[in-house]
């Protein structure tokens, strides 16, 4: 493992990959801060203290909660491919400038997606960083893919 954390480029996903898996985790305390700014919560559980006439106000969705929990699952649906493909990318050997663009476009796309998503930006805006992300890992899977494919 030392060997490999001198190498440049898998430091450099390293980096990239940590950010966006941190930049996830952060989605979870964003959607918690809607909930309760906002009053909507999921779980009977979560109201379970307060008297039974506010629990029914308290148990319903709100769209700002929920736009929180759609751009976490998008995350999920694409950080997670971007970190195995991106694991596989770096140990193909790939120079270090094609993998920091490759590995920048992503954690920009990303970050911009959300900021898209939970500012409720104007289409293209979020559509457009999606695809950005998504092509930057078809990208990384297809050298993978022509650097190693044996079948």
């Amino acid at each position: 493992m030392e060997k490999l954390m001198e190498n440049e480029v898998f430091r450099a996903f390293t980096t990239y990959a940590v950010i966006v898996i941190v930049k996830m985790m952060l989605m979870g305390p964003v959607t918690a801060y809607f909930r309760f700014t906002r009053g909507s919560f999921a779980n009977e559980e979560d109201v379970a203290r307060k008297p039974v006439e506010e629990r029914k106000k308290l148990l319903v969705t709100h769209p700002d909660v929920e736009r929180a929990r759609r751009c976490h699952q998008n995350d999920l649906e694409n950080i997670i491919p971007f970190v195995g493909i991106g694991l596989l990318y770096a140990l193909t050997g790939p120079e270090l400038a094609t993998a920091l663009l490759h590995y920048r476009l992503f954690v920009g796309a990303r970050i911009f997606h959300t900021i898209a998503y939970i500012t409720v930006l104007p289409q293209p805006s979020r559509g457009l960083s999606w695809i950005l992300g998504m092509l930057v890992t078809f990208s990384m899977a297809y050298r993978v893919l022509d650097k190693i494919f044996l079948l």
